[in-house]
């Protein structure tokens, strides 16, 4: 009895005192609600559709607070002025990425995506040199993605005008762009290895973008010991690895170091450079995590917002005929699109916009997290705290987008029909973490959906009224709902 009693206080006494030491910590950090122990603010939270509690929160707390998503608590910056100030005028201070605890499981720090310091460093600044020798936003890339186009036609038009799910096929285009730079060939869409590859992408995606991912993110402790989707996600990730590494085999088979053909030959090229230096971050492991983050970030991201696109230009078909208008207006029927037609074609420039900002495809980014202690706003962040950056809230800012909630290319032009920018417009996010492959993504839309455009009208087999365009995940990415869509060639 008398040891239950002081077990009792012993447990009493460590409960207080961490109730204490979150207290002093809050005293310093942004205003936010209050948290529970050990769950933080979770129950605050809908996981369902983050970004409406974020914006709920700022109602109450402003612009920057502080929510506790479990033990360790997160800093919000909700608005243009707060996301730009912390962002872009202390970009090098608020470089660091936040933790996602079930991709370290596998990346250990590693790649792009989710790697700090001085390994970030140096293996974004490799890269993004070797994306742009091989092209990136030049017209080698440029020739790979109207080839893609091409290929994406010639497989639309097998579909016989009959109504069908596009979700695998516009996914392969853009995995088939990535594929070119970073294991050298393109795949046949009926190719077993690339619908391997591709189921995988797709199956994990929808599990990052379930509530359970939130919860495992934020309570860690779960993913070793209790079974759930994200054993599934690790797996595809982990087979992902090994079919990295099988190619890196073939490729140091074959390796020409005066004529690299693709980013693994780079990558190995340097890794025999650097092989001398102790603190050499080319690794072969470091190559699979690389390869991986590309692959990913390349294809599922791009392959969505097409998806995505399609369904909104079934939605408003008035849309759709004034892009075909400018389409015959500025390219006719007789050549691909190329990416010099964009300046001269505002309504589909405002279009592609307007798709980005209304599907605010990643909600609130990838976590961020500050790299030295700083005084942001008059309150102390320390160092290693985590970063939420809303997207949404720049995305959907009804002073700069009125009616934010309705598609409407007009966001994006002037009085006279020209194409208008928007600062508040950053669906890549911005400042030093912004997206690798942006200009790669950008190029893919454009050229993608042309081609489309320019070869096949676009039925609904139910009332475009009927369409609905809401999304049915957004945790981490925004998933579109399943539709049928007919393409009946030109």
């Amino acid at each position: 009895m008398a040891l239950g009693v002081f077990l009792g206080l012993v447990l009493s006494c460590l409960l207080l005192l961490s109730l204490w030491r979150q207290s002093s910590q809050r005293r310093k950090l942004p205003p936010g609600p209050t948290p529970l122990p050990v769950i933080g603010n979770i129950l605050q939270v809908d996981l369902k559709n983050i970004s409406k509690s974020l914006r709920d929160l700022s109602k109450v707390y402003g612009p920057v607070f502080t929510l506790y998503l479990g033990r360790k608590p997160s800093v919000v910056l909700h608005g243009y002025e707060a996301v730009k100030e912390a962002l872009i005028d202390h970009g090098e201070e608020f470089a660091g990425r936040g933790s996602f605890p079930v991709f370290e499981r596998f990346k250990k720090g590693l790649g792009i995506a989710f790697s700090n310091g001085r390994n970030w460093k140096e293996i974004r600044r490799f890269s993004l040199m070797t994306l742009r020798n091989f092209g990136m936003g030049k017209r080698s890339i440029e020739d790979r993605v109207q080839e893609e186009a091409r290929c994406l036609v010639e497989e639309l038009r097998k579909t016989n005008g009959s109504p069908c799910d596009p979700t695998f096929i516009l996914g392969c285009a853009p995995c088939n762009v990535i594929c070119s730079i970073v294991f050298q060939n393109r795949f046949d869409y009926k190719d077993q290895d690339f619908l391997n590859l591709m189921n995988n992408l797709n199956e994990n995606v929808k599990i990052m973008s379930s509530p359970w991912m939130q919860v495992c993110n934020n309570f860690p402790v779960i993913i070793d010991r209790l079974p759930g989707s994200h054993t599934k996600l690790l797996k595809n990730i982990i087979s992902f690895k090994r079919y990295c590494l099988e190619k890196v085999k073939e490729h140091q088979e074959s390796l020409d170091v005066n004529n690299p053909r693709d980013f693994i030959d780079c990558f190995l090229i340097k890794m025999e450079q650097e092989k001398h230096n102790p603190k050499a971050e080319f690794t072969y492991e470091n190559l699979a995590v690389t390869a991986s983050d590309l692959f990913a970030a390349g294809t599922e991201t791009t392959s969505t917002t097409l998806r995505y696109s399609l369904l909104l230009l079934l939605k408003y078909p008035e849309v759709t005929a004034k892009v075909r208008e400018e389409i015959d207006h500025v390219i006719g029927r007789h050549r691909s699109p190329c990416m010099q037609d964009r300046s001269h074609m505002p309504y589909t420039d405002a279009v592609l916009h307007e798709i980005q900002r209304y599907i605010d495809l990643l909600p609130t980014s990838l976590p961020r997290a500050v790299t030295c202690d700083i005084k942001f706003r008059n309150y102390l962040i320390p160092k290693g705290t985590t970063v939420i950056t809303s997207l949404t809230s720049m995305l959907h800012d009804d002073k700069e987008f009125p009616n934010p909630k309705r598609f409407d290319p007009g966001h994006f032009l002037d009085e006279n029909g020209k194409f208008k920018k928007s600062v508040y417009s950053i669906p890549f996010s911005t400042g030093k973490r912004i997206c690798v492959g942006e200009g790669l993504a950008r190029m893919e839309l454009f050229l993608f959906l042309t081609t489309i455009l320019q070869n096949f009208n676009l039925k609904s087999p139910v009332d475009p009224k009927d369409l609905d365009t809401t999304a049915v995940a957004n945790g981490f990415v925004s998933v579109p709902p399943e539709f049928q869509i007919c393409f009946i060639p030109v």
